[in-house]
């Protein structure tokens, strides 16, 4: 096949998709075409969409290829798509950086490291598909085990966890630099402090919300019925001083707008 024609076809391809295509299935629609051939096409549309000219670029994010708005637009394409960001707490994104640099991990794991009771924020991060469930620990118990998700690497603009910055330069951040980082085309985050979520709220998504219930009791080994236990009075108190001065910074995430820039 003619490489011009290979290359509109894996532009296409990345265009119409809604996460990163992996260059395998890229392969498979191309008739299991070798990777060394199609690498070439891909870079070169890399090339084509990083001149000045062009309003989004080409990455390689989270184990495949994505369209990404370019950080100059962002502000005007905010203006278009009027969607509402999440918001992540700091004690969140510290749990979060925790489970990435020592998963597979369980939650008596993170809260040794962290110090504090960690339920709340493992179950903000199982809602916005941060983390995942990878099964339960063979030790008394049973816990459930956690690791981050794909849409982990792609809110952070992350190859593959080989891209990972070391965890002193996450923990070290401060909230100025965490925005930065985490939206890399420069949004800020919403000055509506009316609408950022406090702890009370994250208890109530708690209780809505199949998240993660009964570590303790793990011999039906039903991973259906998720709830980590969170019921520990004293334990939410832990939680809740820890956060009492982080609970008013709230990062924003707003994926629609800087992780997920397809134009349909």
């Amino acid at each position: 096949m003619d490489l011009e024609r290979v290359k509109s076809i894996v532009e296409a391809l990345i265009f119409v998709s809604e996460e990163p295509v992996p260059m395998a299935k890229i392969r498979k629609v191309l008739d299991d075409m070798p990777a060394k051939e199609i690498t070439p096409v891909i870079e070169a549309l890399m090339a084509d969409y990083a001149a000045p000219d062009r309003g989004i670029e080409l990455e390689e994010v989270a184990d495949g290829f994505q369209f990404r708005t370019k950080p100059e637009n962002v502000e005007w394409v905010k203006r278009l798509v009027d969607k509402k960001p999440q918001k992540l707490s700091k004690a969140a994104l510290e749990t979060l950086a925790i489970v990435a640099y020592n998963q597979p991990c369980t939650r008596p794991e993170i809260e040794a490291i962290r110090g504090v009771d960690c339920g709340s924020a493992v179950n903000a991060l199982l809602d916005k598909n941060m983390v995942r469930i990878l099964g339960r620990k063979d030790v008394p118990g049973k816990p459930f085990i956690y690791g981050t998700t794909k849409e982990f690497l792609e809110l952070f603009n992350l190859k593959d966890l080989s891209s990972l910055p070391t965890l002193t330069e996450i923990t070290d951040l401060d909230s100025e630099q965490i925005e930065e980082f985490q939206n890399p085309g420069g949004m800020t985050p919403d000055d509506d402090q009316d609408d950022m979520p406090d702890d009370g709220a994250d208890e109530e998504t708690d209780e809505e919300t199949d998240d993660v219930a009964d570590e303790d009791g793990g011999d039906d080994g039903d991973e259906d019925e998720l709830d980590e236990n969170n019921d520990d009075d004293g334990d939410e108190d832990e939680f809740d001083e820890d956060d009492d001065d982080e609970k008013d910074d709230y990062l924003t995430i707003d994926r629609d707008i800087c992780f997920d820039q397809r134009r349909r």
